[in-house]
């Protein structure tokens, strides 16, 4: 294996680790937080959608995922998945 590839294999690795979709970040979360802070936290969401003031965004993938429904830019439900 070049140095090279081993480090690239390297930074991927460490890029893996270095996920915000963890228990840690989502303990973090609370009803009322501003949607800013969340996005600060986590960084921006993989999806998002809403309508009339409300909407809910998604962090991660179908087997990892953090999930928060806002009401007027707060916090107001929050779940998660597969975390670690």
């Amino acid at each position: 294996m070049s140095l090279r590839s081993l480090a690239l294999l390297s930074f991927c690795v460490l890029l893996a680790a270095c996920s915000k979709i963890n228990q840690e970040h989502y303990s973090k979360i609370s009803a009322g937080m501003p949607k800013a802070d969340v996005e600060r936290l986590l960084g921006s969401p993989t999806e998002c959608s809403g309508a009339l003031g409300m909407s809910s965004c998604t962090w991660g993938d179908q087997k990892s995922f953090i999930s928060v429904q806002y009401a007027a830019d707060k916090v107001v439900l929050f779940s998660a998945q597969g975390l670690e």
